[in-house]
């Protein structure tokens, strides 16, 4: 019998603690077959690895090993080739979705520092996961210039840029560890050293370029701006962060042979340009029309939405000419903690009763929480929370806020903060959604994506707190679908990106609508989140800020002693 192939695209997305591979067939989206590759060191969030001293670290870091990227190469997409029972031979295109901004110190031929003789042991020689907030101070200082100086990108990003960004990141080696800083000739976004490890060539994406690197109307803040800063940063852009920008969809190069050893795809196949894995997803889930937001809900959720005009929306975290589909404008603004709240609640929140009683009944402790948690009506708790656990993204910009729980009595359960830690993750997604609708940026469709979708409690709440109907993706795989629908972009198998959505995104339109009633509580609940969001996150309550700056000269002390 004779054999039919079909054309196969591959996407990866590195995500925050595993990299995903997933084989699609081009003709239709078509997902075959995935694996799942842990990172062997996860995140380095109190130690260096214990084979390179295993170094404490201050509060607020987040490192991790780049290795462990290349191991999900050399796993996952293996496995997810097995899985779909395909042949490599028929695999047209290699497509990558990355977390961002993760960042890469190498050398001038793409190595990490960390890999390095005598670097293992320095935390700035590893790479600095996007949840990294140890340079807000770097980043308070950047804002404040800019504002001085009328800096005109300022604006792109809501009127403050990120301590997870890339040039407050590099001005915290470049002020803590200067020889690191002297070392690191390349500057690298996660999203594009794996693309370099795959084809030897190091192209920079447009997306993490607008988005988190300042470029906008094809410059960067120019010299006299970072001289301001630290003198010796005044030549950082051409001596370790400029590069060719590559379009989304653009072929990057051919996949190389070391890479293909390890992946056992066949050299030379297209490698589109690396992306970020909340912007690609969005072709993913069908949304490529101006109004259509995409909600990525992981550890954090990012929200990314298109329209046809610029506006100002204060908070967001960028506004990039083509920085999702071509032709429109791309805008973005995120939660820094969403799934990464339950999680710490469960496991360092919950009595062990709970788990004991979720290992019986074989269920996870969420869902257990979220069962108990659903036969609650609106408000029966009588508890508030902020979500600011990991600080607050949009549309604060501020990393030195903390969680928040109004309202515990001696009545208070489990589920009842659980819920509670749910419904504000919720809130602060309707600030966003306000905050772009008061802007003149109007959310007309809602499409969530990511693996929090399967949690029904969870997606009827935010249904309910914005009143308004959820679409969601129908891939599990939102980033890798999204990857490799790129991948067959720039492979030729189809021509744009808006063919390719057409072709290979699928979403179901509608799938949780709100509850009126439920609405209407949550229109009162919200209006006291509004008003603790403001007294603590805009300068009528400084305590927040006052603890944490107490917590880091304990933690010091304690070190130093």
């Amino acid at each position: 019998m004779t054999r039919t192939s079909e054309a196969l695209v591959v996407g990866v997305d590195f995500g925050t603690l595993s990299g995903r591979a997933v084989v699609v067939r081009v003709r239709d989206g078509a997902e075959l077959g995935t694996a799942v590759h842990p990172y062997r060191h996860g995140v380095l969030d109190e130690a260096l690895p214990a084979g390179a001293g295993g170094g404490r670290l201050p509060p607020d870091w987040a490192l991790q090993v780049p290795d462990d990227y290349r191991e999900v190469l050399r796993h996952a997409v293996p496995a997810a080739l097995a899985d779909a029972g395909a042949d490599a031979a028929d695999v047209v295109g290699l497509g990558t979705a990355f977390t961002a901004c993760t960042m890469v110190p190498t050398t001038a031929a793409g190595t990490p520092l960390c890999e390095l003789p005598g670097m293992a042991e320095r935390p700035h020689a590893y790479a600095k996961l996007w949840k990294h907030h140890a340079a807000q101070g770097q980043a308070d200082r950047i804002n404040a210039l800019a504002r001085d100086r009328s800096e005109p990108w300022l604006s792109r990003y809501g009127g403050l840029i990120s301590s997870e960004w890339e040039f407050a990141k590099a001005l915290q080696i470049l002020e803590e560890d200067p020889e690191v800083y002297a070392a690191t000739e390349c500057w690298v976004e996660a999203a594009d050293w794996i693309v370099w490890e795959l084809t030897d060539v190091h192209v920079r994406n447009a997306c993490s370029a607008g988005y988190k690197g300042i470029l906008q109307d094809g410059s960067y803040p120019d010299a006299g701006f970072l001289a301001a800063l630290h003198p010796d940063f005044a030549s950082f852009v051409p001596d370790k962060l400029e590069r060719t920008v590559g379009r989304l969809g653009d072929r990057a190069g051919g996949l190389g042979a070391r890479a293909a050893g390890w992946t056992g795809l066949p050299e030379g196949i297209a490698v589109c340009v690396g992306n970020v894995d909340a912007h690609v997803t969005a072709p993913a889930a069908g949304a490529v029309e101006p109004g259509q937001m995409v909600a990525i809900m992981g550890t954090s959720t990012c929200h990314v939405m298109s329209a046809g005009h610029l506006a100002e929306v204060p908070g967001m975290c960028g506004v990039v000419e083509g920085g999702i589909v071509p032709g429109l404008w791309g805008y973005e603004a995120g939660q820094s903690g969403v799934g990464d709240i339950f999680a710490w609640y469960v496991e360092n929140q919950v009595p062990p009763a709970y788990h004991e009683r979720a290992r019986t009944a074989g269920v996870s402790v969420h869902e257990l929480l979220s069962e108990l948690a659903a036969e609650q009506r609106v408000g029966e708790h009588g508890l508030l929370a902020l979500d600011w656990h990991s600080g607050n993204r949009s549309v604060l910009v501020d990393h030195e806020l903390s969680g928040l729980v109004v309202g515990q009595t001696l009545a208070t359960r489990a589920e009842d903060v659980y819920r509670a830690l749910l419904e504000a993750t919720a809130f602060g997604t309707r600030v966003i959604v306000e905050a772009f609708a008061t802007a003149g940026v109007p959310v007309t469709e809602l499409v969530v994506a990511g693996g929090l979708t399967r949690n029904p409690l969870l997606m009827r709440i935010y249904a309910d707190v914005l009143g308004m109907p959820l679409s969601v993706i129908r891939s599990a795989q939102g980033p890798a679908l999204g990857a490799a629908l790129h991948a067959a972009v720039a492979a030729g198998a189809h021509p744009d990106i808006r063919a390719a959505a057409d072709a290979m995104g699928a979403v179901d339109r509608a799938v949780h609508r709100p509850d009126p009633a439920a609405t209407r509580v949550y229109d009162r609940i919200f209006a006291e989140y509004r008003a603790l969001h403001d007294t603590f996150g805009r300068g009528g309550n400084d305590v927040m800020h006052t603890l944490r700056a107490l917590r880091r000269s304990a933690v010091e002390a304690r070190e130093s002693s």
